[in-house]
């Protein structure tokens, strides 16, 4: 049987929505092993003079835990 556990991570770029998951799943990858899947929760923006200047993503990370993980 494997266990799941799922964090939220909110991701930020100047780039894109897209850019801004990815820089997510990039920084939460570097701490915690064995990400399996990802769901996007929502997408957000700072705007600035009528520009959207940092786009962000807010997504759920899944990763198995336990102590049989293969």
């Amino acid at each position: 049987m494997t266990a799941v556990k799922i964090i939220k991570v909110l991701g930020t770029s100047s780039e894109s929505w897209e850019d801004a998951a990815r820089e997510a799943v990039a920084q939460a990858s570097e701490t915690v092993d064995d990400i399996h899947g990802v769901e996007v929760e929502d997408w957000t923006a700072t705007v600035e003079d009528g520009r959207i200047v940092n786009y962000k993503a807010t997504v759920e990370i899944a990763f198995r835990v336990g102590e049989h993980m293969h």
